[in-house]
């Protein structure tokens, strides 16, 4: 059992952070503040070779292993936390379903502006009704001649206002095995995009509007019964969003670490007291831990989807760790880390929304104690 990165994941990370701090961290501050996706980044990323890192060499990838994502998303969002969504979405979430199951003719259609940074994938998965109990999404697919007529909506979608392809959760019939899901582009007739919304985290998203929005029989991903399918792919994306997670976390403790080394109080650096040391201490160790449980998912996946307890547990405690680890950072900054002049409190506000984001911590627990029983617990009245 060995707990360090190999030569060849080293050499890779050391690669990926020499690109990050030369390339991605100019102009860090100002990316994280503005809510555009940032197409440029985009572009610098995929030519470096970091989207589709884990996707097969035949379908445009490089052919690597999610530890090598996992690495790539922690390496950028060490000198840029803004750039690492890039990495997240040409890596993990719904791109890394669509790869799995997405036909040949599908792929070669979509995948090249999507690893190249010029097009990104959305997810239409919550709807008003439909969040952590996403089997009760009422968004339909009706057969018609020559393909489906789409009804319904969606919101909190992924990269909505920016997507200019969607891949949408819809119900084919009733129950669980009534579910599968579809692509849809950008502008078909039928599909309307709201104005964007903003979270707390200045990241937008907009509501999308299905009325007899048709498309042809070749934009189904998968059919009823692929439900199962899909949430077995969207645990990879829990790979991704524990990942940035972690990674923001230990960005903030980096910058309250420099600060408590400078910062001088009562005639002392503040790192001479107890009390910060304490802290650091403390902040140390869960990052540590949630670094351990990352790399197991990540690494225990290779070869087909991840364990689904080993993926929950990770995203759980890297959840955690990231807001804690970002959020006593900026208590130990004081008014700097509270200040928009520096990124410490974008990292607090967008580990709290990944908090909710791909799976609730409240939802994680419920999936562990399944996994501590045995036994499967029914949610509902």
């Amino acid at each position: 059992m060995d707990f360090q990165l190999t030569s060849e994941q080293q050499a890779f990370a050391n690669a990926v952070a020499k690109f990050a701090e030369k390339e991605l961290a100019p102009g860090a501050l100002e990316r994280a503040h503005s809510p555009e996706y940032p197409w440029d980044i985009a572009k610098k990323i995929s030519a470096q070779g970091l989207l589709g890192i884990a996707f097969p060499e035949k379908d445009g990838g490089m052919g690597g292993t999610l530890m090598d994502a996992v690495i790539a998303i922690q390496e950028v969002a060490l000198h840029c936390p803004k750039s690492a969504d890039v990495v997240q979405a040409g890596n993990f979430g719904a791109i890394r379903t669509f790869v799995e199951y997405a036909s040949e003719s599908q792929k070669e259609m979509y995948l090249p502006d999507l690893l190249a940074g010029k097009k990104i994938l959305g997810l239409g998965m919550s709807e008003p009704g439909a969040g952590s109990a996403v089997t009760e999404l009422v968004t339909s697919a009706k057969k018609v001649d020559g393909g489906y007529l789409i009804n319904g909506s969606k919101v909190f979608s992924t990269h909505s206002p920016e997507a200019g392809l969607f891949l949408v959760y819809v119900r084919f019939g009733p129950g669980l095995d009534g579910i599968g899901s579809v692509l849809v582009e950008r502008g078909r007739p039928g599909l309307t995009v709201g104005n964007p919304n903003s979270f707390m985290s200045g990241e937008e998203w907009s509501q999308l509007y299905f009325e007899d929005c048709f498309i042809p029989d070749s934009a189904l991903l998968l059919g009823p019964g692929g439900f199962k399918k899909q949430i077995s792919g969207f645990n990879v994306e829990r790979i991704g969003n524990a990942s940035r997670s972690l990674a923001l976390g230990r960005y903030a403790f980096n910058k309250a670490k420099e600060y408590a080394q400078v910062r001088e109080q009562f005639g002392r650096q503040i790192c001479e007291f107890q009390g910060i040391q304490w802290k650091f201490a403390e902040m140390a160790v869960k990052l540590d831990a949630a670094q351990l449980m990352l790399y197991r998912a990540a690494v225990n996946a290779e070869g087909g989807l991840p364990s689904a307890y080993e993926t929950t547990a990770a995203k759980l405690i890297c959840n955690t760790t990231g807001f804690e680890v970002a959020n006593e950072s900026l208590q130990v900054m004081g008014a700097t880390g509270y200040s928009q002049e520096t990124l410490v409190e974008y990292c607090v506000r967008r580990t709290r929304g990944w908090m909710i984001a791909g799976g609730s911590i409240e939802i994680l627990k419920n999936r562990i104690a399944e996994e501590v029983f045995d036994r499967r617990f029914n949610q509902r009245a």
